[in-house]
């Protein structure tokens, strides 16, 4: 019986089924010594469920699974090490690192010898309540037990340094010690990726003897979130010519950083590559294809890829919201949010600002106010600047130019450099000399290194014949040694050159 039972136990697929099969050796009567190895398979089968990213967790609460575990903990006879490590990690599983520490200390306290598998989950701890002292306090208590050199410790304590922003330290362990693999290496270039110092990430990197998919995934990540978009893409071709299959985090990262540059053919051989290898176009890949393709003015390929993914999270409809929205399709951003509402999706401040966007270039104004009405009442969105700053340029561009001012006024924060940069765009389309004042007197006070506001008020007096006003705000402009005008720029491409 305890031997098949703990067969059931392993090959359990849900929280449900564990529950089921512990009550089955409850009814069965399964009495000591059988329930210790029982009770810490069950422990350790809900953390492989808890880590798992396809385990649903939807009908138990967090509360509900750590009683559950404590029940499970308390009933033990006489608790191992093994047990204790098992309870820490589901406590930081479950973001819950006070328990943790707790139950760290109470294995202390008991004497029992903590192993190189507690420190890594304690050290996880610690990271979740951002305690940079509680992790130097743990890293002399790895010297004390002799477990430093064993790697799953080491990189854990270079790791959540890293992620406690004292690189130093981290910096300083990596190097004084001889026991490092490719993981420590990746939890250095991970930490100083995470810090911006991308430069020392790549020194980093171009020193490591061996680097796997994880190291250039990580390296490709850096460039693009930095804005560093060339650098991701010839990093991504290096790693294609080497041969080293990409995980998802460089092929989500080099479509980002193709559709920042609008490198629609780069772009396109990603996705080639993700269909000839047949990989499974998740929520995370699915987006980053509906961003390039939507990027770069491609909305019908945009549209059958989100239409193509069946694990459709928020930020994948979001995507596609504002693929529609950049475009002019008003009506359409409105039909795929009413879908996303009654598949049961919540939407959020992204979601909500794409509808808002969608509705202002289309023109469609009735829509938009009841959405923007509906946000916090409806959708239980909070307005933020950004939202009222749409509203204000739509408003302002469709001749409501008292409206916009009022909504203003209402803001929490009074408004600010992009709701009154909205409504001074208005005025310039409509002429109103008065309220285009008082709005650029207020983008100047917010921002005045912000060159354009005075040119923008330059045109609408120009346009009017008010010549000594025009004067007075060029003088104003020469005088503000702050302000610079923000130069744009465009890219053609023509048979594949700049």
């Amino acid at each position: 019986m305890p031997q098949n039972t703990l067969q059931l136990i392993n090959q359990c697929k849900s929280i449900s089924q564990l529950y089921q099969i512990h009550g089955h050796t409850i009814t069965a009567g399964v009495l000591p010594p059988h329930t210790l190895p029982i009770f810490n398979n069950i422990l350790s089968t809900l953390t492989t469920l808890l880590s798992s990213p396809n385990t649903t967790t939807t009908h138990y609460s967090n509360s509900i699974i750590t009683y559950y575990a404590l029940s499970l903990f308390h009933s033990l006879p006489n608790p191992t090490t093994f047990s204790f490590n098992t309870l820490i990690r589901i406590h930081t599983l479950l973001l819950s690192p006070l328990p943790a520490l707790r139950l760290f200390s109470t294995l202390r306290r008991l004497s029992l010898p903590p192993d190189f598998h507690t420190f890594p989950f304690v050290l996880k701890a610690c990271a979740q309540l951002s305690s940079s002292s509680l992790a130097q306090s743990l890293h002399s208590q790895l010297l004390k037990f002799g477990l430093l050199p064993h790697l799953y410790a080491f990189n854990s304590l270079i790791r959540v340094y890293s992620v406690l922003d004292r690189f130093n330290d981290a910096h300083k362990l990596f190097y004084e010690s001889p026991h490092r693999d490719i993981v420590s290496y990746n939890a250095l270039i991970d930490g100083l990726v995470k810090i911006r110092q991308i430069s020392r990430a790549r020194q980093l990197f171009d020193e490591m003897p061996v680097r796997d998919e994880i190291t250039w995934g990580t390296m490709i990540a850096g460039y693009s979130h930095l804005k560093l978009c060339n650098q991701a893409i010839e990093l991504f071709s290096e790693m294609m010519a080497l041969e080293v299959k990409p995980d998802n985090i460089a092929l989500v990262s080099v479509l980002s950083a193709c559709a920042q540059l609008g490198e629609l053919k780069q772009g396109s051989i990603v996705h080639d590559f993700i269909k000839r290898n047949r990989i499974r176009v998740d929520s995370y890949l699915a987006t980053g294809l509906v961003d390039l393709y939507a990027k770069c003015g491609c909305v019908e390929a945009a549209r059958d890829v989100f239409e193509s993914c069946e694990e459709k999270k928020v930020f994948t409809w979001n995507a596609m919201l504002v693929g529609f929205a950049i475009h002019g399709e008003g009506s359409m951003v409105l039909e795929y949010f009413s879908r996303m509402v009654a598949e049961g999706v919540k939407p959020d401040g992204v979601s909500l600002l794409g509808v808002l966007v969608g509705c202002s270039h289309a023109g469609l104004v009735c829509e938009a106010r009841k959405v923007f009405h509906e946000m916090e009442t409806v959708y239980g969105v909070d307005r933020e600047e950004k939202h009222y700053g749409c509203m204000a340029d739509m408003l302002a561009r469709a001749g409501l130019i008292e409206e916009a001012m009022e909504m203003i006024r209402g803001m929490p924060s009074g408004g600010d450099v992009f709701a009154w940069g909205g409504l001074l765009g208005g005025c310039r389309i409509h002429g109103n000399v008065e309220i285009a004042k008082k709005a650029a007197k207020q983008v100047m006070e917010i921002k005045p290194e912000d060159g354009g506001v005075y040119s923008v008020l330059a045109n609408i007096y120009a346009h009017r014949g008010q010549w000594d006003d025009l004067v007075k705000v060029r003088r104003s402009l020469s005088a503000n040694k702050r302000a610079k005008k923000i130069t744009g720029c465009s890219l053609i491409r023509l048979n594949d050159d700049t």
